[in-house]
């Protein structure tokens, strides 16, 4: 077990969207120093500036949160980008965390790395049943390796690296662009932008028939830091919120909640992207008394509030 109080901690894409809840939460753990490097200062992918990194911080506890991330459209169009990069940052990260003798590495992954047809819900044994849904496969198998090398580094060299999947984040401070954004910010710019422009419909990717699963990104950032203090094992560990729906129903759900009364047409021309997901999530309650609190319709509609106080949210 790992005491956060008085530790010099880095955390890696802590200017993000989980990490900007993560070095929230952490202020309560009372670290000696919080560390966020930026990508203008230190390109993670190059192993000579996270070498570098390393020595001028020192951390004793590392989180690794960034990534190179996007929608199903975003995943197609940048399959060879989103391995290499997602590969090399966390290859680095470990690797030069090693050398430099960190007391500790959480490794976040992803759910992409789970077999497009695992049984729902997905358990952690099930992640090399079969191969990932192809759209986000250079992803999610980028990110699978790395929970693979956290394993061979803890066996043959004794680190303390552990890795966590969480499944799909929503949020405050989520990514609403709409060429890289995850489904409910995504449809929550959409409906808002129908409505204001008094659109009839809105037109969406697939048929709606896949399920997800989303958790709010408050919820996350406390399950990584109940995790690095109270987990030190060497399997993976969801982090989830233990529910299932359409996307279908999603966007239903999110078209109510922001006040658009329009048609919501599918374009079956699109790629659905996984046919279900939802986690088994006991192994990190049993394991470390992680369990999410937020309801969904709460959350959905703090993210919904955010989004429209924002300057870009007007069409």
């Amino acid at each position: 077990m790992v005491e956060l109080r008085g530790k010099r901690i880095l955390v890696t894409g802590g200017a993000g969207f989980l990490g900007r809840a993560l070095v929230e939460g952490l202020r309560g753990a009372g670290p000696g120093e919080v560390i966020v490097p930026r990508y203008r200062d230190c390109d993670l992918v190059e192993q000579s500036a996270v070498r570098s990194l390393y020595a001028e911080t020192q951390p004793q506890v590392v989180f690794h949160l960034a990534a190179r991330v996007g929608g199903i459209g975003a995943n197609q169009q940048n399959p060879g980008r989103y391995f290499y990069e997602n590969m090399m940052m966390g290859a680095n990260i470990i690797h030069e965390g090693w050398r430099a003798r960190v007391a500790k590495i959480i490794n976040v992954g992803t759910i992409c790395a789970y077999p497009k047809f695992a049984a729902v819900p997905f358990r952690e044994e099930a992640l090399w049943d079969g191969y990932p849904e192809e759209t986000n496969a250079p992803y999610g198998i980028a990110k699978k390796s790395l929970i693979v090398m956290a394993q061979g580094y803890r066996q043959q060299y004794g680190l303390n690296a552990i890795s966590l999947l969480p499944v799909n984040l929503y949020g405050p401070h989520d990514n609403f662009d709409p060429e890289s954004s995850h489904v409910i910010p995504a449809l929550i710019r959409k409906f808002v932008e129908a409505k204001a422009q008094d659109r009839d419909d809105v037109v969406l990717w697939g048929d709606g028939t896949p399920t997800r699963e989303f958790m709010y990104v408050e919820d996350c950032a406390e399950g990584l830091l109940l995790a690095a203090q109270r987990f030190d094992g060497p399997e993976p560990v969801n982090l989830g919120a233990g529910f299932e729906i359409t996307i279908k129903e999603l966007a239903e759900l999110i078209a109510r909640l922001t006040g658009f009364q329009g048609n919501i047409r599918w374009d079956t021309s699109r790629p659905n992207g996984q046919p279900r997901r939802m986690l088994d999530v006991s192994r990190a309650k049993e394991l470390f008394g992680f369990t999410a609190k937020t309801p969904f319709d709460a959350g959905l509609e703090r993210t919904i509030a955010w989004y429209l106080d924002q300057p870009r949210s007007n069409p």
